[in-house]
């Protein structure tokens, strides 16, 4: 080991003081139970986004270990799925247990490779068990159907079967949550796995790992692959024994794997990016308004794939909700996430932070305002001043390219129907935000706005129950839910002759 190496290993392990379970730390990947270090490369630096500082030198594994992690899930696959759904569901629900007992570890170790505040991951925590609860009951849901025949002297009936080894691929703004909202469907359908978490967190997802051993995930059942992205996934996807890829990521990226994706004919479950339109009209509160639009812009430092990008006010309240929006959004404060009173976290990496930069300044450039904000924080070099920039053209990037920042862009309207008209004009369809108080409209809206999901007069909308998803460019199926847990199932159609 290099003295650098030496002296980052001793920042890191300072670091993670904070740490009640130790067992929860991992840097090498997990493939058929067994904890693997990378064959042909010394791994990868994790690092703190708000300090720079070491995390974490964690194992690179190539397409060959790869392929030894599909064979472990494809030897495990008959053996778990055969279990009787009951016991997939004790396995999860214990599994779901140890989440919840390590939440505050899991919290940690995920502010410290995310940079997202505290309190933020310790919600994620909370959502990511809540999935594992859900499918722990769902598992034993699965029934058979039976079809009125319309054939003399036969009977019918419909199934649902574990689809196979299904391939997920989780980010890094939410890397607790994708995990488990995929992997949980999938394991409840019978389904075993070989999940790539984003080589900028994986630390979540291999603690996640060792809470699923302890809980009696039976070895290959569940497989954590760390490394590069490029490599692993092309593995996945070129592997024929991998019935499904699951992926939650850019459109861009999304497009890429379905291609990859296609020689295979794999089943595709992808949450892409999202261009959320938040809608106020005259009518709403503008209180009620503003909170709505901070909690819909901020939370995880606006790198939310439902974060609100266009804001777009009715014009009588215009004026009155960008001053009281404003103002509340200078008052949120920039730090590190384990600070304690942190609002806004670092950015990921470099390139989010020019590409915000990027975005504020073409605005500015094209007759925008800048009301606050603008430009780095002096907190760190991965840090952005929350931002507000008023009368936007439509023809601004900010306008029409996903946004990953902390920076809100507000214009105005006239008309229902043209707003609707330009909340419409996007190749995303994810989540579409509206704040009016008249019935009739929050009615017409719901139909009318061209998204997977609609909310109105909230931002909470998530949670286990519910189908997630989108449609056009924003992705493909949905996560959540019963219809999640379907994803992962083949029908099989069966005729009995009763003759």
């Amino acid at each position: 080991m290099s003295a650098h190496a030496h002296f980052a290993r001793q920042q890191r392990h300072e670091a993670l003081d904070g740490l009640i379970d130790r067992r929860l730390y991992r840097e090498h990947a997990y493939v058929d139970g067994h904890w693997t270090a990378s064959d042909v490369a010394a791994g990868f630096e994790v690092t703190d986004p708000a300090t720079g500082a070491n995390l974490a030198w964690v194992a690179a594994l190539d397409a060959a270990q790869t392929g030894k992690a599909v064979d472990a899930a494809a030897r495990a696959l008959p053996s778990w799925k055969a279990l009787l759904p009951q016991q997939r569901s004790n396995i999860l629900r214990k599994w779901f247990e140890l989440i919840v007992a390590a939440k505050d570890d899991l919290a940690l170790l995920m502010t410290l490779e995310q940079g997202k505040p505290l309190q933020e991951s310790l919600g994620e925590i909370d959502y990511a068990a809540s999935f594992v609860e859900w499918y722990a009951e769902e598992a034993k849901r699965l029934n058979v159907e039976t079809v009125t025949s319309h054939l003399p002297g036969a009977e019918m009936a419909v199934r649902r079967e574990a689809l196979g080894v299904v391939g997920v691929v989780t980010p890094w703004n939410f890397p607790s949550a994708m995990l488990t909202r995929k992997a949980a469907a999938a394991l409840a359908a019978g389904c075993t796995i070989v999940a790539h978490p984003s080589s900028e967190t994986p630390l979540s997802a291999l603690a996640l790992a060792e809470l699923g051993e302890r809980a009696g995930v039976p070895a290959g059942v569940f497989n954590v692959v760390t490394g590069d992205a490029a490599t692993i996934v092309g593995e996945l996807c070129a592997d024929a024994r991998v019935r499904a890829m699951s992926f939650t990521g850019s459109t861009e990226i999304g497009r890429l794997i379905a291609a990859q994706c296609a020689p295979t004919m794999k089943r595709l479950v992808m949450e892409l990016g999202g261009h959320a339109p938040l809608i106020v009209f005259a009518d709403a509160d503008v209180d009620k308004a503003v909170k709505i639009a901070i909690d819909a812009k901020f939370a995880t430092s606006g790198q939310d794939c439902l974060a609100a990008n266009r804001i777009y006010v009715e014009r009588p309240l215009y004026d009155r909700f960008c001053a009281a929006f404003t103002e509340r959004v200078a008052e949120l404060k920039v730090g590190a996430g384990l600070a304690g009173d942190s609002d806004i976290g670092p950015l990921m990496h470099e390139r989010a932070v020019k590409k915000v930069d990027e975005q504020v300044k073409d605005a500015i450039a094209k007759g925008a305002r800048l009301l606050c904000g603008g430009e780095r924080d002096a907190a760190g070099s991965l840090f952005y001043q929350p931002t507000v920039l008023a009368d936007l053209s439509d023809d601004a990037l900010i306008m029409h390219e996903e946004t990953f920042g902390p920076v809100a862009a507000i214009t105005p309207f006239d008309t229902e129907d043209e707003i609707v008209a330009r909340a419409n004009a996007s190749e995303y369809g994810l989540v579409a935000y509206a704040v009016t108080e008249n019935g009739a409209r929050q009615r017409r809206l719901a139909s009318a706005l061209e998204y997977g999901m609609v909310a109105v007069n909230r931002v909470k909308i998530t949670g286990a129950p519910i189908p997630f998803g989108g449609i056009k460019q924003s992705g493909l199926g949905r996560e959540g839910s019963r219809h999640g847990l379907e994803a992962f199932t083949d029908l099989k159609y069966i005729c009995f002759d009763l003759a």
